[in-house]
């Protein structure tokens, strides 16, 4: 047999094969072109669905970090320090103390020799090595923006 170049060749060829089956098995060979025909043009569809979903999604993802860098922004503008000083002193009522009104109580650690002067500040629940303090080691200083140990 001589074969024909070219498409048209090869389809006469597949044509003059399937001449030869009987009418069931080319109707088989027709639904099974068929049924592979509507399965390239469903997955092509769903394939292009899914891209459409996936560029809403990246539009979806792209907007939810400019909602989220403004979020900060915000959170930044709201925590800011003056604006927290001002709200308190206008809202709360708050303000700074004044000389006088602040206390430091400084505590020494206990020394490993020392023991409780009293066993009832332990049996109170009170943690081994805390104790009373005593006038003497009570200051009064007033903070005036540096460091109270000076």
């Amino acid at each position: 047999m001589r074969m024909k170049n070219g498409i048209g060749g090869i389809g006469k060829q597949v044509i003059g094969r399937a001449d030869g089956l009987s009418p069931a098995g080319q109707a088989l060979l027709f639904a099974a072109v068929v049924l592979c025909a509507l399965s390239v043009v469903t997955s092509q569809h769903k394939a292009r669905k899914l891209f459409i979903e996936l560029q809403k999604e990246k539009t979806q993802a792209q907007q939810m970090d400019v909602e989220w860098g403004q979020l900060q922004l915000e959170q930044s503008t709201w925590a800011a320090p003056a604006r927290v000083e001002a709200v308190a002193v206008q809202k709360l009522q708050m303000q700074l103390p004044k000389n006088g009104q602040v206390q430091f109580i400084r505590i020494r650690p206990p020394s490993p020799q020392s023991s409780p002067e009293n066993g009832e500040s332990e049996a109170r629940g009170a943690k081994p090595g805390n104790r009373p303090i005593s006038s003497g080691e009570m200051g009064e200083k007033s903070y005036n923006g540096t460091d109270p140990q000076q």
